[in-house]
This record gives structure tokens, sequence and C-alpha cells, in this order.
């Protein structure tokens, strides 16, 4: 599943990025790896960007960006 489609309060591990370099560098930038685990915090409403909550600090990521994100369930 992507990241757009995990509830609210669920945590998921990253397994998977859906696109290029540039993705991958940015999210490396904010410290989101293959193999993190991540909570989702809040999802706005109508496309808009996710809250998530990783490591002790919160990381907001437009919709596109989180659309291109594969996850699966973390327990």
């Amino acid at each position: 599943m992507v990241l757009t489609e995990v509830e609210t309060g669920k945590t998921v591990k990253v397994i998977k990025f859906d696109g290029g370099r540039g993705l991958e560098g940015k999210l490396r930038q904010l410290g989101v790896y293959k193999g993190g685990v991540l909570q989702v915090v809040r999802r706005a409403p109508f496309h808009g960007p996710v809250l998530l909550s990783y490591e002790g600090r919160e990381i907001a990521l437009g919709f596109g960006i989180a659309k291109k994100i594969q996850v699966e369930g973390f327990e």
C-alpha cells in the first residue's frame, strides 16, 4: 500500500520509493529511509499533506510525495 492509504494513528514500515533519485534524496534529507518506521499523525482532507512522526520528530509530506512511498504494516 502507499502512505496516503494509511489510517491516522497507524505505524508502518517504508519498503520502497516509487520515484527517482531526486525523491529518494529529498526523503533522505528529511531522515526517511527504506526500512524506517513511520506513524501517520494526521492526513489533511482533499489530497492535502500527510503529517508523520518519525524518530521523535514530525514531518509533513505533500500528497504527491506521500503517494510515492510504498509501506507495509508494522506491529
